[in-house]
């Protein structure tokens, strides 16, 4: 049976005005919502610049609590909007305990729920261990009134079981906000390279669970607080995928979009009745997945 949801997800540039990057995305909800969006997917930690670039105390003040100001602004705007809002948030659960978390409002703006962000990554220019205590809600898709939003944040895009276990809890779609780009300095083959690993593993994950998969990431140049590092290149391509990892929508690498999909939620239940793979999974054989490693 077809049941047509009509979700947005929103890309834009970042400065270090968080006013006005909170009413950037505001517009951008605004938006959406008038062009009929029941759903609005926001870009990883979208109230400000990548701040991960570099290892800085001072950058644990952009934190705030859950519930907070943020969430009073976000729950207030999906209430005025009248859609299901995902929004990503530094969150201050303690002095010293912190985390990457993504928040989702219901429609009357109250919070259904969250996520925190289990894989975290320590890379050049990516020091989010640094920053962000692994998440400890486990894989579990938030209820809605658009249905059940398995949510995850940007790293965990590349996990296959992030994604398995949110299908396997029942999610009807997968969430990833993200902020990712490349090295300004590397040759347009590698950026190509990966640019096309993101987009493809996450089309898989949509393959592989028989989900629509919406991605939101953010645009443009953010230099480094660092001045001999190059800083990021943010490369956009928001896109959204149906269950069987074809394009339903995709922007542009440099654009600011509000990303419009209609997606069809009746079509997992007909992909998964021709392509089973929960039905032949071999549970009995995969213990070794909890291994680091099979030596």
């Amino acid at each position: 049976m077809s049941k047509i949801l009509r979700a947005a997800c929103l890309q834009h540039a970042c400065t270090g005005d968080r006013e006005a990057n909170l009413a950037t995305s505001a517009s951008m909800v605004r938006e959406a919502a008038a062009a009929g969006a029941q759903l609005v997917l926001l870009q990883e930690l979208h109230a400000g610049p990548y701040f991960c670039q570099v290892e800085e105390v001072a950058c644990f003040d952009l934190a705030e609590p859950i519930p907070g100001p943020g969430t009073a602004f976000l729950g207030s705007l999906a209430q005025e909007c009248g859609v299901v809002l995902v929004a990503s948030l530094f969150e201050r659960r303690a002095p010293g305990l912190y985390h990457n978390t993504a928040v989702v409002f219901e429609r009357d703006g109250s919070i259904a729920g969250r996520y925190r962000k289990m894989h975290i990554p320590d890379d050049p220019a990516y020091y989010e261990k640094f920053y962000f205590t692994p998440g400890d809600l486990g894989f579990t898709p938030i209820a809605t009134s658009v249905g059940k939003l398995g949510v995850l944040v940007c790293w965990d895009q590349w996990y296959p079981e992030a994604a398995r276990l949110m299908a396997l809890a029942g999610a009807d779609l997968l969430l990833y906000p993200t902020a990712i780009g490349w090295d300004p300095r590397d040759e347009a083959a590698e950026k190509n390279r990966q640019r096309d690993a993101w987009v493809t593993v996450q089309r898989a994950h949509a393959v592989a669970n028989g989900l629509p998969v919406l991605v939101a990431n953010r645009i443009g140049h953010e230099a480094s607080p660092d001045a001999q590092a190059p800083g990021l290149d943010f490369w956009g391509h928001s896109f959204v995928a149906g269950p069987q990892g074809e394009f339903l929508s995709v922007a542009s690498g440099d654009s600011a979009e509000v990303l419009l999909t209609d997606i069809d939620l009746g079509r997992s239940e007909d992909v998964r009745r021709i392509w089973p793979f929960l039905r032949d999974r071999r549970i009995d054989a995969y213990g070794d997945l909890v291994k680091r490693f099979r030596d």
